[in-house]
């Protein structure tokens, strides 16, 4: 588990939770020690600081001095013994979509650990007064759940990038999971405008689900390009 927000963020406080009710699973935290949105997959050259210390709920992190992208080195050469099955970054206050996935340190920090072969999944939640961490932690263990097998070592998953964005509703809840290609811009459309109660059922790409008030999910290789685009399940 690593993020952008920092190790004490509530987004993967609510992640790593969520996660350690998964069975046979061992979740380890190697996070930034501040926050560092917006950095996307920048990296510090030399040697790596980290302090031990603990999520909002307790459990052990090491924090990190340094970019999200620094996390995955750092856990890889310093507190692994072994590279994880998955790498899951988030839950990130803020989505990240379309023209913005590459100015993420959310998506910066699965791209890194795509290029050295891990598989990783982005995790987004849109923005709210509260931001609804549970409903994107839900849908991860949902996907993880569903797709666990492909993450044990299978070559169909190395190097790719799940990026998901799960709406915050302030009406009705989220539809379900659609996955779609990145949108290329923004087309006028406002990415802080979110109806869960929407009529569209087949969104075009990314933003179009998130607004329509579904979890966006997009297939990305290491270097953030759509790798596939079709529906995967309705349900949420």
């Amino acid at each position: 588990m690593t993020n952008d927000d920092g190790y004490n963020a509530p987004g993967i406080d609510t992640m790593v939770e969520a996660l350690r009710k998964l069975p046979q699973v061992t979740v380890t935290v190697v996070a930034p020690k501040a926050n560092q949105s917006g950095t996307g997959g920048k990296t510090t050259s030399g040697v790596l600081n980290a302090q031990r210390l603990k999520t909002a709920s307790g459990y052990p992190a090491y924090a990190v001095d340094g970019y999200p992208a620094d996390t995955i080195r750092y856990a890889i050469t310093s507190v692994l013994t072994s590279p994880p099955d998955v790498v899951v970054s988030g839950i990130n206050n803020g989505q990240n979509v379309g023209p913005f996935i590459h100015i993420s340190g959310t998506v910066g920090a699965a791209e890194a650990a795509a290029n050295v072969g891990v598989p990783a999944i982005a995790v987004s939640q849109g923005f709210g007064n509260p931001p609804d961490f549970a409903s994107a932690a839900r849908i991860v263990v949902d996907w993880i759940t569903a797709h666990r097998a492909s993450y044990t070592g299978s070559a169909a998953t190395r190097g790719d990038v799940v990026n998901i964005n799960v709406p915050t509703c302030t009406a009705g809840s989220v539809r379900g999971v659609r996955q779609v290609p990145a949108a290329t811009d923004l087309a006028g459309r406002d990415i802080n405008k979110v109806d869960c109660r929407s009529k569209i059922a087949a969104p075009s790409d990314d933003i179009d689900a998130f607004v329509a008030g579904f979890a966006a999910v997009t297939d990305l290789d290491a270097t953030g390009k759509t790798v596939t685009s079709t529906t995967i399940y309705n349900g949420s």
